[in-house]
């Protein structure tokens, strides 16, 4: 996010309100960067006891008890604010860059620094920080200013105006899923990624997960060829296949074959030799492997020898970035020849960021591209072939849109399949037939006399038999069914 880090010499605020990470994300990077010839030095000025932040601490991996005193100090200001004295933050701002002359620390944290308003006057307070940011300035030591500032604060206190960068932290609630993030709103002599990044706290402790279209791949690896389905009957529809790189939505209502048509198309490529990453949000790993064999696919052995990776997200876990990042992970881990992606309908509900969606969608597929691998997604629609949130916006990135939906066949209900769309690539219009039997799909011939697929009435020749009043019976025209 920062293009490489935080330059030397540079003062940064670290704003949020109470409990969105302010702490954590400083003392990892105290962690992170003191040694024993340039330490991190962290200063408090009436935060809470060093005992208690240590023992907070102490949970996360990047906690190391030896480090403490050795190239990471803890120093209380305490005696420099009270009681009241009638020189202001003069001595606090003199004994701060004392020490930094002397030792050369690599960073200094100032935790609170918004506290110091409870101790001068505005004038006061503008001077102190005035020294405090120059005289930084021409040292190598990054100093860290953190405090619980608002949006307001932010656009006129004076901390802000001085400062070389802001990052804001924030914690967003909302359903099902509770976002944290962070937006670097001011990076001065550098670039950084715009926008809001999810974060994370977990034992290692902060983890960012850097916004997808602000990712720009540096290249795209040429592909050429067909993508055989392994689907019986489809490819014949689709001029032997789609092309390699390319990337596939299945629509489709429940329980019509989404996940087994992406099953199918995964257990091609893995008899084939080739690497593919299967990202579920429903299904776990176990459940669809046991799903495939049913089928007679085995998953297994290809999950045992990292042929196959499945990655099951739970709902409750389901952010943007997140997944993002894991798909991003794999590719430049191993090459990946194909991606199933299972199911967007479940992505933009747990996600609930639709205005970005698009964005974030046109991110993701040409990342997918660029590491030269085909995708293929899947979408929930209703019975009557609409997306409970329409992505009709969305259909340009598709190279490849199929369309599965139910039929009625007098009394029964059938399914069929319906290449709606491949392009720079010839392929049959009709309405097939599809069926799933013990090997899986197997797409059957073209439907004779279906109509609606559309959404009008069909077009009927007139018998031209005259009606009671001795006129000709109209020509039914398409007319919107009701």
């Amino acid at each position: 996010m920062l293009n490489g880090g935080l330059e030397p010499g540079a003062v940064v605020v670290v704003a949020g309100a109470p409990g969105t990470g302010k702490t954590i994300l400083a003392q990892q990077i105290c962690f992170g960067s003191g040694t024993a010839e340039h330490k991190a030095v962290y200063y408090t000025t009436m935060s809470e006891p060093h005992t208690k932040l240590v023992r907070h601490l102490e949970p996360f991996a990047f906690f190391d008890p030896e480090a403490l005193g050795a190239t990471v100090e803890h120093i209380h200001l305490g005696d420099f604010l009270l009681p009241a004295r009638p020189d202001g933050l003069e001595p606090l701002v003199s004994e701060i860059v004392r020490k930094t002359l002397d030792e050369e620390p690599a960073i200094v944290v100032l935790d609170s620094a918004k506290m110091l308003r409870d101790f001068a006057s505005e004038r006061e307070l503008r001077a102190a920080l005035f020294d405090l940011t120059g005289r930084f300035s021409q040292t190598g030591t990054v100093l860290l200013l953190l405090g619980e500032y608002t949006p307001d604060e932010l656009r006129s206190d004076i901390e802000f105006s001085l400062a070389d960068g802001i990052i804001q932290l924030d914690y967003e609630a909302r359903e099902p899923v509770d976002r944290r993030w962070l937006r670097v709103t001011k990076m001065r002599g550098g670039s950084h990624r715009p926008g809001k990044h999810t974060f994370r706290i977990g034992p290692g402790g902060i983890e960012v997960f850097p916004r997808i279209e602000t990712l720009i791949p540096a290249g795209v690896r040429a592909v050429s060829g067909r993508v055989r389905s392994g689907i019986p009957g489809l490819d014949e529809l689709m001029t032997g296949g789609t092309k390699a790189g390319d990337a596939t939505l299945v629509m489709g209502p429940s329980g019509i074959g989404k996940t087994i048509f992406g099953l199918r198309w995964t257990a091609q490529e893995l008899d084939q030799g080739q690497r593919c990453l299967y990202v579920t949000f429903q299904d776990t790993a176990d459940q669809l492997t046991a799903m495939a064999s049913v089928f007679g696919w085995d998953l297994a052995a290809a999950r045992a020898t990292g042929q196959l990776v499945i990655s099951h997200v739970p709902m409750g876990d389901l952010d943007l970035d997140v997944l993002a990042n894991a798909v991003r992970a794999d590719l430049a881990a191993h090459p990946v020849s194909r991606v199933v992606i299972d199911s967007l309908a479940e992505l933009v509900l747990a996600a609930r960021e639709w205005e970005r969606f698009p964005a974030y969608m046109r991110s993701l597929v040409g990342l997918i591209r660029a590491a030269g691998s085909s995708s293929l997604l899947t979408s929930e629609t209703t019975a009557n072939g609409l997306t409970a949130q329409s992505l009709d916006d969305l259909m340009f990135l598709f190279d490849n849109v199929i369309d599965l939906r139910y039929i009625e066949e007098e009394s029964q209900v059938g399914r069929s399949l319906n290449v709606v769309k491949m392009r720079n690539s010839p392929h049959e219009m009709t309405l097939n037939s599809f069926t799933i039997t013990e090997h899986g799909i197997v797409v059957g011939g073209k439907l004779e006399g279906v109509t609606g697929r559309l959404g009008w009435s069909a077009l009927r020749a007139p018998d031209r038999e005259t009606t009671r009043s001795g006129s000709p019976e109209p020509t039914v025209v398409g007319r919107r069914a009701q």
